[in-house]
């Protein structure tokens, strides 16, 4: 069984999480977009999500000989350890949760607001319980101005997503009644034009410009999760939802790899990392898959009803969804690898995770163009809050003493 031991390891694991998890939301996002219905998405990316844990068992998982005390994973399969194994799935399913309420609520705050908030909720509390957790290995002094860091941010990312929302009103108010249906104000001067009528598709299309009313609009007709006209309090409760989810399924793993609670019988050894993700991601695919059949037959947020069979025909964007699940496990995968090494509460700097998914909001979706003055100045605030944050966290990163049992 291969394990990260040097906290430059451990930290290495938490920068290529951090691009991983940091890029899969993005791809879903894009997806919704498109007007890829979330039940057929979530579906193709639980499989995959499932996938990864599988492969990183059955490989990092076996490399090398099993000890008594780290056994390997598939030594460890049939062991009397299910106490721990039912605190690994316990994270799963939080875990799951957290990760549907947020493919909803992208559609209302957008993916950088819903991607700071978990982000930082998931630091403030989760991180608190994996510090006493983990037996207080990182340094004090150096981790909680780190959370205090995070928290700023919490209220940084509300209030860039109160002062994107007000532009967005004006810039709709202002869209005059006579211009509606139209794309002929503010259009991107590169269009697609050719000769021919409606019926053959060939006509002058005109594409609206990022961050334009024309746009805004194009966006409302195109997406899966229409949201205009209701309330962002939906948005921000499935936001906060989920960031009260994500901050609980950490400590929940940490405490099916160390036992801090000692609920495994004498001689019995501690889960390892790899088989407590192999049980983790279980519990997620399958109450992913219970939920989002359920909302295939009994749809949410006035989505349309489909059917199983419709989800099996829909194959826009599946590759991309698929690789967006292998980029979540493997991410999660790598975080739960150096947290062991490094402590579980200095792994949570993966929680930066915004500073990917704003770049991609910003570079895919043209997410805060053309909007104020005000906007643009928060948003900078927001995201040098959480540079400062991930550097604190990394910076507080102790050393774990190897348990045998």
């Amino acid at each position: 069984m291969y394990l990260v031991e040097s906290t430059g390891g451990a930290i290495a694991c938490m920068l290529l999480s951090l691009l991983f998890l940091g890029t899969w939301p993005a791809v879903m996002t894009l997806l919704e977009r498109r007007g890829r219905l979330p039940q057929h998405t979530y579906l193709d990316y639980s499989i995959t999500n499932l996938l990864a844990a599988v492969l990183i068992a059955l490989t990092f998982g076996q490399i090398g000989g099993s000890t008594s005390g780290s056994p390997n994973f598939i030594t460890q399969l049939s062991q009397d350890n299910w106490p721990s194994i039912l605190f690994a799935m316990a994270g799963g399913i939080v875990l799951s949760l957290g990760n549907l309420s947020t493919q909803y609520a992208w559609a209302f705050v957008g993916l950088s607001v819903t991607e700071v908030i978990t982000a930082s909720i998931t630091v403030v509390i989760g991180t608190t319980f994996n510090y006493f957790l983990d037996g207080r290995i990182n340094r004090a002094e150096i981790l909680f101005p780190g959370v205090g860091c995070f928290l700023i941010a919490v209220f940084l990312a509300s209030a860039v997503h109160s002062s994107n929302a007000t532009d967005n009103r004006v810039k709709l108010s202002e869209y005059s009644d006579s211009q509606k249906g139209t794309w002929v104000k503010e259009v991107s001067k590169e269009s697609v034009q050719s000769k021919g009528d409606l019926e053959n598709g060939s006509v002058r299309i005109d594409k609206a410009k990022a961050g334009t009313a024309s746009y805004l609009i194009e966006l409302e007709n195109k997406r899966s999760i229409k949201v205009v006209g209701k309330s962002t309090l939906i948005g921000l409760g499935l936001t906060i939802f989920a960031g009260v989810c994500f901050s609980l399924f950490s400590p929940a793993f940490n405490l099916a790899t160390n036992d801090q609670w000692h609920t495994l019988k004498p001689g019995v050894p501690h889960l390892v990392v790899y088989t407590a993700f192999f049980y983790f991601s279980i519990s997620c695919f399958i109450l992913a898959i219970i939920l989002n059949v359920s909302f295939l037959y009994y749809p949410v947020l006035n989505l349309p009803r489909t059917s199983f069979k419709a989800y099996l025909n829909d194959w826009n964007g599946r590759q991309w969804v698929l690789l967006a699940g292998l980029l979540c496990g493997f991410g999660n995968g790598l975080q739960f690898m150096g947290g062991q090494a490094a402590g579980y509460a200095a792994a949570d700097a993966v929680q930066a995770l915004p500073l990917v998914s704003t770049f991609w909001g910003i570079l895919l979706f043209g997410e805060y163009q053309k909007s104020s003055r005000k906007t643009y100045i928060l948003l900078v605030c927001m995201l040098f809050m959480f540079i400062v944050a991930v550097g604190v966290l990394m910076g507080s990163s102790g050393h774990r003493t190897t348990s045998k049992m």
